[in-house]
């Protein structure tokens, strides 16, 4: 069998943590020092090539998660090895994973003729976290799309990049989930405006392509935080 040249591809992890409030009630000294355990630990992690950790807080954003991490590797062994790390600190002890999504990047079906600039680099890896916002969308498509042509399904698609276009401060990071997890993509747009992103959506809602999207919740919407920073929205 002959050797794809695609490069090497990148597992992708959106994971969320909701906190106990219960831990808001230790001593200020015990809570001091489960923050700089937690924040030792996610940091350590953080290795350029191995893995990009991105960080962001929730907190009076949605109720059922506080924190969420964006984690790029190259091994699913290290995503739950660091998992396991995380439960087992003093912090760790109080936070419920509320929501976990798998993908991996690859490169796109669908014939593309413009690529937004810092959306990947020359091996097609995700460069992210140059913008405040995230908004997280992990979506599937209905069985008829794929029973549709392929000549259908690119025209679409030119539709619903041309709709992309017209939000040129809205970064789009594409993964695809499939036999990995229950949806089938998760699509990361990243944005210093928010306004934008509300404005792409409501455009896509009327294209073509929408009417094969079978769900695309729940949406995450976070802040960009340093680890210490998305920590310390904690509490």
């Amino acid at each position: 069998m002959a050797q794809s040249d695609e490069p090497h591809r990148q597992v992708v992890n959106f994971v969320t943590y909701k906190l106990d409030p219960a831990w808001r009630l230790l001593a200020e000294e015990q809570k001091q020092h489960d923050r700089e355990q937690l924040c030792r630990l996610i940091t350590s992690w953080s290795i350029p090539g191995r893995m990009l950790i991105l960080p962001y807080s929730l907190v009076g954003i949605r109720a059922d998660a506080d924190i969420m991490l964006w984690r790029i590797c190259y091994q699913l062994e290290e995503l739950q090895q660091m998992s396991t790390e995380i439960s087992q600190t003093g912090l760790g002890a109080y936070l419920r994973t509320t929501h976990s999504f798998l993908s991996m990047t690859k490169r796109s079906t669908y014939i593309l003729e413009h690529v937004h600039e810092g959306q990947v680099d020359s091996r097609g890896a995700l460069i992210p976290g140059q913008f405040k916002y995230i908004f997280v969308y992990p979506f599937v498509k209905t069985r008829d799309w794929y029973r549709l042509n392929f000549p259908a399904r690119q025209g679409m698609m030119n539709e619903h990049i041309t709709v992309g276009h017209k939000y040129p401060r809205v970064k789009l990071n594409t993964t695809y989930s499939f036999g990995l997890d229950d949806q089938e993509f998760v699509v990361a747009f990243e944005s210093d405006y928010p306004e934008d992103f509300v404005d792409l959506v409501m455009d896509l809602r009327e294209t073509d392509a929408s009417r094969y999207t079978l769900r695309d919740t729940p949406i995450l919407t976070g802040v960009l935080k340093t680890v210490q920073g998305m920590i310390e929205t904690l509490g």
